[in-house]
Parts: structure tokens; sequence; C-alpha cells
């Protein structure tokens, strides 16, 4: 132990006892800053744990990107395009994809003898990816294509489920406003009502209610022989992409390769509105960690300083036996990088203690038809801890430079004429 780290040690010491002032100012500041990390760990853990979980189901339902015709109508029911295209070998060889699947999207409405309910119709194929619906499946199972025939299996919300009072291998009969295509000697567009009866096959619950309640999913053949369309016609791709963080770059190239005709959009572009609210959460998290931070440097900057005060006489004797500035202050850093170190073993117990209680056992329960989720959700990430730790550590020491320039001022005949 060097000179420094034993006067250091002789000061905690010494601090403990009943008449020392510095006590009961040490421990607010040890408290302030396991208060301090302990709210910043919970903070991200949650507003991180939060936008994964909800980007997780906006993305469920559709995908990072999604390729459609050029078109300037918005609708639910985009114009067909050829399912072989040339840009979709190009794609598959990229190593940020994951996967690249066919869709087509049709307004529909759901009647039963006491109730109607309008829905979006999504066809898919048999190489749909499943995973998200897999693991917010309710009942029933998804949908079985068969080689052959077109599978008549409906996958349905349990929203939709609750407002149809319908369950497992019940008979839907769907209704569609469809385009006919006209004879030659008409030149304008017909319509006609065309009706599809569907069995539920499964029922699921996201909790997304902007989109439980109107999405159901079905075979794609049945779209196109509502529409009218060719066999190797879609409504468009579906892209999934390894990396969210990369999307507007992917989705920039991807626009590269599909060329004119074809349009690219992002997940976040398609969902503007959800992804802005997402990011708003990260205004706030950034001004509860920087409150917090700033709460832990003031509380060390008013214990240190109270420390320096009543060794005032101690740091005169220090002078007068030819120790500098500098050292002196070496001392008081070493005193005060102790008071941290406690601080962040506390704060650091409580807050991932309450996140790992949090994300294995979900004690703090939410309105899942406010914040689309029952539970508070956590996202731990080791990253972000060692980030808020390292960030506390930086900015109180940066801080306690200013206290321990008071040293400088306390000159050994002065000091030691009060003593």
């Amino acid at each position: 132990m060097n000179f420094h780290s034993f006067i250091s040690a002789k000061i905690s010491a010494s601090s403990g006892g009943k008449k020392s002032i510095a006590r009961p100012i040490v421990k607010i500041a040890v408290g302030g800053i396991a208060l301090g990390i302990a709210v910043m760990i919970i903070t991200l853990a949650i507003v991180t744990g939060f936008q994964n979980e909800i980007k997780s189901k906006v993305i469920g339902f559709g995908s990072h990107i999604s390729i459609v015709k050029m078109d300037n109508n918005v609708s639910f029911e985009p114009q067909p395009i050829a399912q072989n295209q040339g840009f979709i070998l190009d794609l598959r060889s990229q190593p940020y994809i994951n996967y690249i699947q066919v869709f087509a999207t049709k307004n529909g409405i759901i009647r039963t003898k006491t109730d109607n309910e309008g829905v979006v119709v999504k066809g898919v194929d048999k190489r749909y990816n499943w995973d998200f619906l897999q693991k917010n499946l309710k009942a029933g199972k998804v949908i079985d294509f068969a080689d052959s025939a077109s599978s008549k299996e409906i996958l349905i919300s349990q929203s939709i489920a609750d407002k149809l009072n319908v369950g497992i291998n019940d008979k839907l009969l769907v209704y569609f406003i469809n385009k006919k295509p006209a004879d030659d000697s008409v030149n304008y567009t017909q319509y006609e009502q065309r009706v599809r009866d569907f069995r539920v096959c499964g029922i699921y619950d996201t909790g997304f209610e902007e989109l439980d309640s109107k999405t159901v999913f079905a075979d794609i053949r049945q779209i196109r022989r509502l529409n009218y369309w060719a066999p190797d016609q879609v409504g468009g791709f579906e892209i999934g992409i390894s990396d969210l963080s990369k999307i507007d770059q992917v989705n920039d190239e991807v626009n590269e390769v599909i060329g004119y005709e074809y349009s690219a959009q992002s997940i976040k572009e398609s969902n503007s509105g959800i992804f802005s609210w997402l990011d708003l959460m990260d205004s706030n998290a950034i001004i509860i960690i920087s409150l917090m931070i700033a709460v832990a440097a003031i509380n060390m900057i008013s214990a240190l300083l109270i420390l320096i005060l009543e060794r005032t006489n101690m740091i005169g004797l220090l002078k007068a036996l030819g120790s500098t500035n500098a050292g002196i202050r070496i001392i008081f850093l070493h005193q005060a990088s102790r008071l941290i170190g406690k601080g962040l073993i506390a704060g650091n117990t409580i807050g991932i203690g309450l996140c790992l209680l949090q994300k294995y056992f979900h004690w703090i329960r939410l309105d899942k038809k406010v914040y689309y989720i029952d539970f508070v959700p956590v996202n731990f990430d080791i990253i972000h801890v060692l980030l808020l730790n390292v960030g506390t550590i930086v900015v109180c020491f940066l801080m306690m430079l200013l206290p321990t320039l008071v040293i400088t001022r306390i000159t050994p005949i002065k000091a030691l004429r009060f003593r």
C-alpha cells in the first residue's frame, strides 16, 4: 500500500465515528450513486425492452421491407406482379437478407348470423415465416397448404374471434368486392361481389390491437382466384433482414436492385407513426439518465467538499511535512473512489436484481389494450450496464476535481493555527 492509499484508508476508518460531520453526508452520497445507477439500469432496460417488443410485433405482421409494384394509389390491395423476378436471385445472395416471401392482401367482410367485421385478408404460401405467429398462437394451428388445391383454412385473431363469437373449426363466410375483367365491348371497370367460405384453423393474439383487429391470414391462391390473377402473380414480396439497425441502408440497396417499376418500403416508413413514438422514448431515457448522473455527481461533490473541510488541519500538517497539492488531491480522490465503488456495487445489485426478477417473473403487469403488452418488458444487456457504470465513473471523477481545488487554498500556517 502506497502513502496516498494508506492515508485515504485512515480517513475512511475515522470518518465512521459518531462525531464525524461527514458521516451522514457520505451516506447520502453513496445512497445517491446507488439510486442513480439503479434507476439508469432499470430505465434503459425497460425502454429498450418495450421498443424491441413493439418493433417485433409490427415486423411480425409483415417484414422489415416490402416490395410492391409502383402505384400512386394507396390501398391494401396492391397491383399484381410476376412471382419470378430476376432481382430475387440477386437479393437472396446478399448476406444481410434472411428470407424473401410472397404475399397478397385484399379487403373483405366476415359475416356470421349475427355480426359483420371488416378485415384485411393476407394471402401467404407454404414458405411463409410463421415464427412470430407461432409464438402468439392461442389455439389451433397455422395454415396447412395442400399441393393441389388452395386451402380453405383461415387464421384469425383473438380480437376478431371474440367479436364474432367463433372458435376453432368454425366456418366463416368472407365477402369481397372485386374488379371483374370487362368485356371487349365495355370500356369501364366492372365490380362484383364474391364470397368464400373458410374454416378457422387457428387463433392468435399479439396484443397489438391496431393490427389484430383487422388482419387474418389465408392461402394466397384464394386471393389469386378472387382477383382473376395468373398462377404466378403475387401482390408483392416481403424481405426479412438480420440487423434492424441497418434497415434504411438495406432498403436503399433493395430499391437500386429492383428498378423503377417496383417500390421497396421499409417497415419504418409504412409505420412511421409507431416508430416515431418509439424514438421519443430514447429522449425520455436520455433525460432520466442525465438527471441521475447529475444527482450522483452533485452528491459526490458535496461529500468530498465536506471531507476536505473536515480534514483542513490534516491537510495543513501534510503540507508542512512536504506534501504537494497534487499528492493531497490524490489522497481525497482515493477516498472518493471508495465511495463511488460502494455506490456502484449497491446500485448494480439493486438495478440488475429488479430487472432479472421482472424479466423472468413478470411481476409488474400492464394493461394490454393500452400498452400492447400485458407486462413490463425488460431487455437486460450487459453492454448497457457496463457503459452506464463507466459513464458514471468518468463524470463523477471529472466533477470531483472541482472540490479538490479547495486544497490549493489551504496554507499550513492558517490550518495549524486553529488546530
